[in-house]
């Protein structure tokens, strides 16, 4: 097999006005798998990514009630690989890279859990939300009847390590001047959002706090297996700042484990283990910014363009969707997603009011019932995870108290992000 490379642009639906997404329905979720989680990797093989990949997929496996035979597409989340952890010593071969260590490529998994049958590969680049949208797209395509997606995500010992690409002469010293440019972006845009909405960033609290509170409800999650204290108010107020007005509670964990989800068509779904939870559409933004830092004014567009895309495709209304669980890896842009859906009626600037309220798993708005990044690690899967279990009816202690029949996940930023949406039924 030929060293897999990453999906085509045209696999992405990222253009406004292509219509209900040809495969609705013809695309089900049917298994998940979670690996062990931990905070730092210890640097032993048997907590190595390639070791957690294997057994999250074993576990999506079993959680479907299929074999390694039946899996015959792999579509993988390649993080690390070298050059995010480099220079560093590797072990002994057949060791001879970062394949399997900090990073795991389709071919790694095939190769080491011999997946015999496998005939489509390929790489969802950085995010388990890009995979997610490819893994669904070559089974509604025909390329595969059952993909294995799987992002495996490390946190090695040290710094974490976009922190030492911080400090370059040339344009970077202008954009990056704080730190990774992206978390300035994230504070100067909430900043923004303030000033045009006469809101502060103290109305985050409620929301922040119920995100610790969902995630300790989630058994796999990093903080409930080993931080299971709640988050309080006062706690969240008095946190150190990152770059104000962000701080410390308003970005998640990084954290070492591996998730994996099976894809299958709705034909095959209907003689698997699990009921089958089927995939009504998927869509990508990628926006383009006019200076070198995201404005308020782009990052509405850019989340109104995502509402969009996925309404028209999924053929859902804002009344119609159900379980809500977009990115919150960094709180500040959680109301953008909120308030561009309008889910539960939310206009702009009106998320914190929202926030206000009732917002708890058992109330009448459970508001990112994943608990998502925030709440149990950053990993950027919980979204959909949850999203299959509350449509399953297997959430736990998390199980919403409202309809249950639609759901949505998606990561990263409004600029750049893949979302899914999912349903009870087909139709």
């Amino acid at each position: 097999m030929s060293p897999t490379s990453n999906a085509p642009a045209s696999v992405y639906r990222d253009k406004e006005g292509l219509g209900v997404w040809e495969h609705r329905g013809k695309v089900a979720a049917v298994g998940i798998g979670q690996a062990p989680i931990d905070r730092r990797w210890d640097e032993k093989l048997e907590t190595s990514l390639g070791a957690y990949s294997i057994i999250a997929v074993q576990q999506a496996l079993d959680d479907a009630g299929i074999s390694r035979d039946d899996i015959d597409g792999v579509v993988t989340t390649p993080d690390g690989m070298g050059d995010l952890w480099a220079p560093r010593p590797y072990f002994a071969p057949p060791y001879d890279s970062e394949d399997g260590l900090s990073g795991v490529t389709a071919d790694w998994l095939v190769r080491n859990m011999r997946l015999k049958n496998v005939k489509f590969t390929s790489h969802g680049p950085r995010c388990i939300a890009n995979a997610m949208c490819v893994g669904i797209q070559a089974v509604g395509d025909g390329q595969a009847n059952t993909v294995v997606v799987l992002r495996a995500t490390g946190n090695m010992p040290g710094r974490y390590h976009q922190t030492t690409s911080n400090f370059f002469p040339g344009p970077g010293q202008w954009t990056n001047p704080w730190g990774w440019q992206l978390i300035s972006q994230i504070a100067f845009g909430f900043a923004q959002y303030c000033r045009k909405y006469n809101t502060n960033h103290d109305r985050m609290a409620p929301f922040v706090v119920n995100q610790r509170r969902n995630g300790l409800m989630v058994p796999e999650g990093y903080y409930a297996q080993h931080r299971p204290e709640v988050l309080t108010v006062e706690e969240y107020l008095a946190a150190r700042w990152i770059c104000k007005p962000m701080n410390l509670f308003d970005c998640d964990l990084p954290i070492h484990t591996a998730g994996a989800f099976l894809m299958t068509t709705s034909e095959r779904a209907r003689d698997m283990k699990q009921k089958p939870v089927y995939i009504l559409n998927h869509c990508t933004q990628r926006g383009k910014i006019r200076s070198s830092c995201e404005t308020l004014e782009e990052t509405e567009e850019f989340a109104d363009s995502i509402a969009r895309k996925v309404y028209e495709g999924s053929g859902l209304t804002p009344s119609e969707l159900d379980i809500f669980n977009p990115y919150d890896g960094f709180t500040l842009f959680f109301q953008y997603y909120l308030e561009a859906m309008q889910w539960h009626g939310v206009k702009r600037g009106e998320a914190h009011d929202f926030y206000a309220g009732d917002i708890s798993v058992e109330g009448p708005h459970p508001l990112s019932s994943s608990g998502g990044n925030n709440g149990n690690g950053r990993t950027r899967w919980w979204g959909y995870r949850d999203c299959i279990q509350q449509l399953r009816g297997q959430a736990g202690k998390r199980q919403v108290n409202v309809k249950a029949e639609t759901g949505l996940a998606g990561a990263f930023t409004t600029g750049h992000s893949d979302w899914v949406v999912f349903g009870t039924s087909p139709d």
